[in-house]
């Protein structure tokens, strides 16, 4: 039975524990989940589990794999203390890893440590063959995310555009996968996970849009190489409680652990 840690309890954190105490990761039972302020979320207390904002109690339970999905900020301060810890890594929050100096010291912890940082597919799919292809020569990656008006509320798009009065798409950034996993780190993270996959932060282009006539998060994705060619569109119903996630996300997570303690796994 492995041991299950979450860091972060809001949309995809709920999401990710309710599927566990539902059974739908198979051999996995949640210990604990760390959170900024407990007092928060004394209505979530559970027996089953702890909710705390202590380091030490949390790291205590001595988890086999933790869940990170609480921000850039939260890879930056917790990624090696888990990896230390003796717990395999599921990195949501990817695009920290745009910073080169953070993906190469988790790298080298994981190395150190003996264990694994594992991304999932999360809101992005197609990256088993972007991964297969890369083995051999690979020309191009690009992606081309739209998600509706109400994912860009309290965003950089926010800023540059007035969002309540779009009437047709918006291009907000067009550039390489480095500079928009920075820009929009709650947004693209599925730009940092292709990167990851395919041929670099640097080579993969992206583009983003705020688009009023969607009511999905859209991502297409194309990619050329030896191994020929994939063109792939994923629509993503986004999340009641924030839209600039989906509800494939936690799901994502859930098949990734289901896989780690699984004897037949399929799609890697």
């Amino acid at each position: 039975m492995l041991k299950i840690g979450i860091i972060g309890y809001g949309t995809i954190g709920e999401d990710v524990a309710q599927f566990l105490l539902k059974g739908e990761a198979g051999a996995a039972r949640l210990e604990a989940v760390l959170v900024r302020d407990e007092t928060r979320f004394a209505r979530a207390a559970s027996a089953e589990y702890v909710i705390t904002d202590k380091e030490e109690l949390f790291f205590a339970k001595r988890m086999d794999v933790i869940v990170e999905c609480a921000g850039h900020e939260a890879v930056r301060t917790y990624g090696e203390t888990v990896l230390s810890s003796g717990a395999d890594l599921i990195l949501v929050s990817v695009g920290a890893l745009a910073d080169e100096a953070l993906q190469e010291s988790l790298m080298a912890k994981a190395a150190e440590c003996g264990r694994k940082i594992i991304v999932p597919s999360a809101a992005i799919g197609g990256l088993d063959r972007i991964a297969a292809g890369s083995v051999g020569p690979m020309e191009e990656v690009t992606l081309i995310t739209r998600k509706p008006v109400k994912a860009w509320y309290g965003t950089l798009v926010e800023r540059q555009v007035n969002l309540a009065a779009l009437s047709e798409p918006y291009c907000a950034f067009e550039g390489a996968a480095r500079d928009a996993a920075r820009l929009f780190p709650e947004s693209v993270n599925v730009s940092a996970a292709l990167s990851l996959a395919g041929i670099g932060f640097d080579r993969t282009k992206v583009k983003v849009f705020a688009d009023p006539g969607i009511n999905h998060n859209t991502h297409e994705i194309e990619a050329k190489g030896k191994f020929g060619q994939i063109k792939l569109q994923i629509r993503n119903t986004p999340s009641d409680r924030n839209p600039k996630t989906g509800y494939i996300v936690a799901m994502s997570i859930i098949k990734t652990i289901r896989n780690l303690n699984s004897p037949f796994v399929i799609g890697i």
